[in-house]
């Protein structure tokens, strides 16, 4: 096996294959990156069992053949390589890599024992790449961090004739974002899907600028042959699914007779992170809405307070006050493009739908929603 690459396409792709690879495992063969080489390309793979990556990038092949090497030391290598062509060979038991002036080698694992991969299912559809990761960005900061509800710690993919919708929550909040789907037959049953939230995120960014990805899905949550997978140009990484469904949020959403209040998005994100700097750990913030137009945040304890006053509109009540966690009524409000939020309000220890209400500026509008829990117990 011999091959040569710009060291820039190797780093590239050995980092986006890396991607799959598992933080620790009791495995070796699961460590490594699988390089295989062939006229006029290279394939890169990497496998966990729960997630595959394979990326394929031009080079130049002068012996085809394949090796199997620790993935995250290949890493650092092509980091520190110089950036000129690279000539990576297999010599014996021993893979080298060479440019600049500057050699490595690395010791190989044996290929017999590496898993094959799983095999791709089939395209169900298409969607616009950098609309997918953003709205996977959107609703991550909803996905749950208790491993002992594996359910709670992904993001579930609602298929459904022409739309998608990307969900999450932790029980506390409740992230939702709806965006168009191209589905490869028209008229197709919907689908309803769990994978791996962080798995997920990393995925939707790899891939923000492949234009169009394909998705495809083989079995059902908790089988053994429950994929998802998504193809873009040149790369194709798969997904094991979670077992379960999150709740459903349509009725959680349906506020009965709320008040709905509403202000600028970037200022209120900005005196949250401004007053919330004297709030102890666990402590609320608090928002008194106004009907004369205006919210006044506050937070704090006796002397270490603080607070600001914003314009705001409030329909549906005279007054109301509500209190939220400083750091998810933040992330919620950094989730959204939109110049104006809206909160729909019920009162404190209630739900409060935040939806982004667009303003003259805003190109576009996103359908997404975030439901927060607000606290009882204002401060």
């Amino acid at each position: 096996m011999e091959f040569r690459i710009e060291r820039s396409a190797l780093a590239e792709a050995v980092a986006w294959a890396a991607r799959s690879l598992p933080a620790r495992s009791p495995v070796p063969v699961l460590g490594g990156l699988m390089l295989d080489a062939a006229e006029g390309r290279l394939r890169i793979s990497g496998f966990d069992y729960e997630a595959s990556a394979t990326i394929e990038v031009p080079a130049d092949t002068l012996t085809a053949g394949r090796v199997l090497v620790l993935g995250r030391r290949l890493l650092d290598i092509c980091r520190v390589l110089p950036d000129t062509m690279v000539v990576c060979a297999l010599q014996g038991a021993r893979f080298t890599l060479e440019g600049g002036g500057t050699r490595f080698g690395l010791s190989t694992l044996p290929t017999q024992e590496y898993p094959a991969l799983p095999e791709l299912p089939p395209v169900r559809g298409n969607v616009d790449a950098a609309e997918f990761a953003a709205a996977v960005a959107q609703v991550v900061i909803a996905v749950g961090r208790d491993d002992s509800l594996p359910v709670l710690t992904g993001i579930q993919l609602l298929l459904d004739g022409e739309s998608m919708t990307v969900a999450a929550t932790d029980r506390y909040r409740y992230a939702v974002r709806t965006m168009p789907w191209k589905p490869e037959v028209a008229g197709s049953e919907a689908v309803q899907v769990v994978v791996p939230g962080r798995r997920l995120t990393e995925i939707s960014r790899s891939l923000a600028k492949s234009g169009l990805i394909g998705i495809g899905l083989t079995g059902s949550a908790g089988s053994d042959g429950g994929l998802m997978a998504f193809e873009g140009t040149g790369m194709r990484t798969t997904l094991r699914l979670l077992e379960g469904r999150l709740p459903r949020y349509d009725k959680l959403f349906a506020l009965d007779s709320p008040a709905v209040a509403v202000t600028q998005r970037e200022a209120l994100a900005d005196a949250v992170r401004r007053v919330a700097v004297v709030a102890a750990p666990n402590s609320p913030i608090r928002l008194d809405f106004s009907a004369q137009g205006t919210v006044l945040l506050q937070a704090g304890y006796e002397d270490d307070i603080a607070s600001q006053e914003l314009a705001a509109t409030l329909a549906g009540s005279d007054d109301l006050a509500v209190a939220f966690n400083p750091a998810n009524l933040l992330e919620a409000l950094n989730s959204f493009n939109a110049s104006r939020v809206r909160f729909e309000l019920l009162g404190p220890g209630q739900r409060a739908l935040i939806s982004g209400e667009p303003g003259e500026d805003d190109a576009t509008y996103e359908d997404h929603r975030h439901l927060l829990m607000s606290v009882r117990q204002l401060s």
